[in-house]
């Protein structure tokens, strides 16, 4: 077993390496906040999220047949809700992940 300080020393550093793992990105972001790329970043990022999320969705429901039609359903309704409120993406991704859920479970 080793001894008490050196157990104390390792984790002193990975919470110190942690931490500034942790802290980097927002000490960075205040200097870059008005950068071209963390702009164009910001208004990519979500839209990109949503076609990895779909593009995993669809590529599961092709080896299912009975996936096909729940998983069009709820990219519908993501779409429309997240054009009919505001592009509220949380709101509409939780849609339509509980409309394709709900869906999968009735059909």
């Amino acid at each position: 077993m080793p001894e008490t300080g050196y157990l104390i020393a390792v984790l002193a550093t990975v919470f110190a390496i942690t931490f500034a793992l942790r802290a980097l990105p927002f000490a960075v972001l205040g200097r870059l906040r008005q950068s071209r790329f963390v702009l164009t970043l910001a208004a990519w990022m979500p839209a990109g999220i949503l076609a990895i999320l779909a593009a995993t969705t669809f590529s599961s429901s092709i080896d299912d047949a009975g996936r096909v039609l729940p998983a069009v359903l709820a990219l519908a309704v993501t779409v429309g809700v997240h054009l009919g409120a505001g592009r509220r993406t949380l709101l509409s991704v939780g849609l339509g992940t509980l409309t394709y859920i709900a869906l999968l479970a009735v059909l």
